[in-house]
C-alpha cells in the first residue's frame, strides 16, 4: 500500500509538472527569439536618422561602429556601396530597396533583418541587421535546466510527502491487522493503540471494543456451561446411588459394566467443568499442529468402543457386524478423540434408526491412511452436505455428532465423507493419516492382508471369531433374540472361536490342541 500511494503521487505530480514544463519551455524559447529580433530591429532603426542626414561612407561607418561593434550591421548606400558587413544575398536587399518594404530572411548562419531608408530625390538605402542562430538559443538551455530541476524537486518532494503519509497509514493498518490476527489465534489480551488517520483511529477503537465484548461473551458462555454441567451433578449422584442399589441384583459382569459407565459419565462431566473453568487465555491458546504428538492404534480403539455399543445392540435386536484389519493402524490422533468420534458416529445410528436396524463398523488400512466406516440399514441421510455443517441437524438432534467426527478427522490430517452404505442406509467414512509405526519392543507389526473380525467377550478375553453363516452376528450377544454359542480351540495366545446362532443359552467351550 505504501508503494502504491507513492507511485500514485509520482504519476500525478509528474503529469502536472510536464503539463506546465513543456509549454513553459516553448514559451521561453519563443521569448528569447523575440527579444533577439527586437534588438536587431532597434539597431537598424537607430541608423535611419543618420542616413537621413548624410550618406558619406566615413560618417556612416562611424555611426555603424557606435551602434554595434560586433560586426552585425551593414548599410547598402544608394549606388550599391556597402558600409559594414553584409549577410543577406544581393537579390534580397535589392528587392527591399526596390519595393521600399521591410524584409526578414533566414540564412544558414542565422536571421537577417532588412530595413529600407528613403532618402532625398527618391534614393533608397538599406540597413541590414544580422542575428546569429546562437542568439536565438542563448539562455534557453539554462532556463530549461532550472525548470527541470524545479519540476524534479517538486516531484520528489510530493513523493516523499506521500510516502510519509502512506507510512503512517500503513503502520496503523499493519498494527490493526496484527492485532486482528492475534485475536483470531486466541490471544484475547491483545489490544490496539488507535493511531493514524481519524478513520483508522476509529477502527482501532472499534476493534478494542469488539475484543472486550468477545472476551465478555466467551466468559459468559463458559460460565454458563460450567453452571449447567455442575447442575447435572445432582441427578448424576442420584443415578450413581441407584446404580449401586440395582447392581446388587445383577450379574457381576453386568454390575461392573454399569458401574464403569456411570464412573465414565462422572469423569466426562468433571472434565467439562474443568475445561469450562479454565481461564480463557489458557483455554484459547493456539492449538498444537495436528498430529504433533498424540497417536493411537485405531483398530484397538474402534474395537473397544464397539464392544461398549454391542451390548446395547444386542438389547435392541440389532445385527452388529465388525470388520477390523489385523494390520497396524497407527493414526495421528489421541485415543480420547478417536473414541469420542466413534461414539458419536455409532451413537447417531442408535438415535436416528429404529430398533432392529443393522449396523456395521469397519477399519481397514490403505497405502497412506486408515479408514473407519460406520454403516447402517436405515433410510440414509438425504442431505450429506447439510449434515456435515456444524450445528445442523436433519433428525431433530443438536447436530454436533458428525461435527465431532469431522473435527477428529481434521486433527488426524484426514477427512469425513457421508454417502450410501451397502446395507442401504447411511455410510460415514472417516479417513485418518497413518502415523509412523512403532510397535512395542521394537518389533514391526505384521503387514498381512488378512482381515478378521474382533470380539471382546464378557470376561474381557480378546479373540477372533468366524461366523458360520453369512449373516453378521451380534457383539457379545445374538441378534433377533437368539443367544450365540461359542466353539473353538486354542492356538498360541489366541482362541479361535466359532459363533453359532441357536435357541437357548450361550455356551463357550475352550479347548487346547495336544
Amino acid at each position: 500500500m505504501r508503494r502504491t500511494l507513492a507511485g500514485v503521487a509520482l504519476a500525478v505530480t509528474s503529469m502536472v509538472a510536464l503539463s506546465f514544463l513543456i509549454p513553459l519551455a516553448l514559451l521561453v524559447k519563443s521569448e528569447v527569439r523575440s527579444r533577439a529580433i527586437t534588438v536587431a530591429e532597434q539597431r537598424a532603426a537607430a541608423l535611419a536618422p543618420v542616413l537621413a542626414l548624410t550618406t558619406r561612407p566615413d560618417e556612416v561607418q562611424q555611426a555603424v561602429a557606435e551602434v554595434d561593434d560586433t560586426g552585425r550591421l551593414g548599410v547598402h548606400l544608394p549606388g550599391g556601396r556597402l558600409v559594414g558587413t553584409a549577410y543577406a544575398p544581393a537579390d534580397a536587399w535589392r528587392r527591399a530597396a526596390r519595393q521600399q518594404r521591410t524584409f526578414a530572411r533566414d540564412t544558414e548562419e542565422g536571421w537577417v533583418h532588412l530595413q529600407p531608408v528613403v532618402l532625398a530625390r527618391d534614393r533608397v538605402a538599406v540597413v541590414e541587421s544580422f542575428v546569429p542562430r546562437t542568439e536565438f538559443e542563448r539562455g534557453v538551455g539554462t532556463s530549461w535546466m532550472v525548470m527541470s530541476a524545479l519540476a524534479l524537486a517538486l516531484v520528489v518532494g510530493s513523493v516523499l510527502v506521500a510516502d510519509r503519509l502512506a507510512a503512517r497509514v500503513v503502520r496503523a493498518s499493519r498494527d490493526l491487522s496484527r492485532a486482528a490476527n492475534a485475536l483470531g489465534e486466541g490471544n484475547l489480551d491483545r489490544r490496539l493503540e488507535p493511531k493514524g488517520p481519524p478513520e483508522l483511529q476509529e477502527a482501532g477503537a472499534a476493534f478494542n471494543t469488539m475484543a472486550d465484548r468477545v472476551v465478555e461473551l466467551l466468559a459468559m458462555e463458559r460460565e454458563l456451561v460450567a453452571d449447567l454441567s455442575h447442575r447435572l451433578r445432582t441427578p448424576l449422584t442420584a443415578l450413581h446411588l441407584e446404580s449401586e442399589r440395582v447392581a446388587s441384583g445383577l450379574r457381576r459382569e453386568d454390575a461392573d459394566r454399569l458401574e464403569t459407565a456411570v464412573t465414565h459419565l462422572e469423569e466426562e462431566l468433571d472434565s467439562i467443568i474443568k475445561a469450562a473453568r479454565t481461564p480463557l487465555s489458557a483455554a484459547l491458546a493456539a492449538p498444537a499442529p495436528p498430529g504433533s504428538g498424540a497417536s493411537c492404534e485405531a483398530a484397538r480403539v474402534v474395537s473397544a468402543r464397539t464392544d461398549f455399543w454391542s451390548v446395547l445392540a444386542a438389547q435392541q435386536g440389532r445385527d452388529c457386524a465388525v470388520t477390523v484389519t489385523d494390520e497396524p493402524t497407527p493414526v495421528l490422533l489421541s485415543e480420547e478423540d478417536l473414541a469420542a468420534a466413534v461414539d458419536a458416529l455409532v451413537g447417531n445410528v442408535f438415535r436416528h434408526t429404529p430398533e432392529g436396524t443393522a449396523l456395521a463398523v469397519g477399519v481397514h488400512r490403505t497405502a497412506h491412511a486408515v479408514v473407519v466406516t460406520v454403516d447402517d440399514a436405515g433410510t440414509g441421510i438425504p442431505d450429506p452436505e447439510q449434515a456435515l455443517a456444524r450445528g445442523a441437524s436433519v433428525g431433530g438432534s443438536t447436530g454436533l455428532g458428525l461435527d465431532i467426527a469431522h473435527r477428529a478427522a481434521d486433527t488426524g490430517r484426514g477427512g469425513l465423507e457421508v454417502g450410501r452404505a451397502p446395507l442401504g442406509g447411511a455410510r460415514v467414512r472417516m479417513e485418518l493419516e497413518l502415523a509412523p509405526e512403532r510397535s512395542p519392543g521394537g518389533e514391526r507389526a505384521s503387514h498381512g492382508r488378512r482381515r478378521r473380525s474382533w470380539l471382546r467377550l464378557p470376561g474381557r478375553l480378546p479373540c477372533r471369531f468366524r461366523p458360520r453363516s453369512r449373516r453378521p452376528s451380534g457383539r457379545g450377544g445374538g441378534g433377533g433374540g437368539a443367544d450365540p454359542d461359542f466353539t473353538g480351540r486354542a492356538r498360541g495366545d489366541h482362541i479361535t472361536v466359532t459363533i453359532e446362532r441357536r435357541s437357548g443359552a450361550s455356551r463357550l467351550r475352550r479347548g487346547a490342541d495336544s
